[in-house]
């Protein structure tokens, strides 16, 4: 026979349950706004689920947002194994994604094969010094760098190095005079005539003068910023610079005029106006600059490496391309394919920085 007090150590042990039931709810919603800020927004519903809520609900939310674009990406790779090989081009048919993986892997096994020639060199090297210094001729000991052909991984690194360099630099350019035009309509109107020619122009235009100037100007290059690097990151910061600065001239002057007359009335210095009231007002639509002037400084960045030649990329895709060996064009597909990924990353990365300088980021 059931007594009051048991039922008073049932109510007792549901209503544990449902405290921690809502705890571990409270954490999976915490959670929830970097998973869908990193992309893996897919992986809420298996937590809420494993949390206690309704899986009904949740199985719907997890078809939606992981079935469906699974769905979406097999049938695109479904269509490119069908129809690939019936496209017959100068370097034979259209690889397929098995072709394509293949030599994913040859890329990485030749990756590790040059790491490994290096490490070789280097132990021959300080065998060799080490003889030297033993004998008496420290004078004699050299140290010299590993002059290998580049990876393909080394060639992904030495492209991040580059658009890295020119975003930077654009950042620094355009955020304070986007400020200083969103401030001031005197300043807007003197700079609007010379965005407006300047934005729409490809970088395919300004890389010869860039070069130009840059050999001319760029004299004794260094080891750590070399022309080639240098005219590629130029061109990128040119060509990447415009979004961020309309958005931020955009985003001052967006912001609640009463903010600056607070400023006003507090006597606040230039700087902690623009510091405490203009940049926090319009950070979300500045990050949006950013993550626009990230991915043209990325797309600018490949075409600039294929026609000035320069380490990266896109040199690697037009190297295949002059090659024309039968398996040139799957390793094309694989840049292109990585030139996608990397894409999709540093845009995360910049919506990721967005969510957690910003009040907001849905703007």
């Amino acid at each position: 026979m059931t007594t009051t007090t048991d039922y008073a150590v049932i109510d007792d042990r549901a209503a544990a349950r449902r405290a921690r039931r809502e705890m571990w709810l409270t954490r999976v919603a915490q959670a929830a706004v970097w998973l869908r800020v990193m992309g893996l927004g897919w992986l809420v519903p298996l937590l809420r689920i494993a949390a206690g809520d309704s899986p009904r609900h949740q199985l719907r939310e997890l078809w939606q947002q992981l079935v469906i674009p699974l769905i979406g990406v097999g049938a695109f790779v479904a269509a490119w194994a069908a129809l690939a090989p019936t496209v017959e081009t100068s370097l034979g048919a259209i690889p397929g994604p098995a072709a394509v993986w293949e030599q994913t892997g040859s890329l990485w096994a030749d990756h590790l094969r040059e790491r490994e020639k290096e490490a070789a060199f280097m132990e021959r090297q300080e065998a060799r010094n080490a003889k030297l210094a033993a004998e008496g001729n420290a004078d004699k000991v050299k140290w010299r760098g590993y002059t290998g052909k580049p990876t393909y991984l080394d060639q992904i690194v030495t492209s991040l190095k580059t658009v890295a360099l020119g975003f930077l630099v654009a950042t620094l350019v355009a955020v304070p005079i986007g400020i200083a035009s969103g401030l001031s309509r005197t300043v807007n109107g003197a700079l609007n005539p010379l965005i407006q020619i300047f934005k729409p122009v490809s970088p395919l235009a300004w890389l010869p003068i860039v070069t130009m100037v840059v050999s001319a100007v760029y004299v004794d290059a260094s080891d750590l910023f070399p022309k080639s690097l240098v005219v590629s990151a130029i061109t990128v910061t040119l060509c990447s610079l415009w979004p961020t600065l309309i958005n931020t001239a955009h985003g001052v002057a967006s912001i609640d005029k009463d903010l600056i007359n607070v400023g006003r009335v507090l006597k606040l210095p230039t700087w902690k106006t623009v510091t405490k009231l203009v940049l926090p007002s319009a950070m979300p639509l500045i990050f949006t600059g950013l993550r626009l002037s990230l991915g043209v400084g990325w797309m600018v960045l490949i075409a600039a490496e294929m026609l000035a030649q320069n380490p990266g990329l896109g040199k690697f895709v037009w190297d295949e391309f002059q090659n024309g060996s039968s398996s040139s064009l799957a390793k094309i597909i694989v840049a292109v394919l990585t030139i996608g990924l990397i894409g999709f990353l540093l845009d995360r990365m910049m919506y990721a920085l967005q969510a957690a300088f910003t009040f907001t980021t849905n703007r």
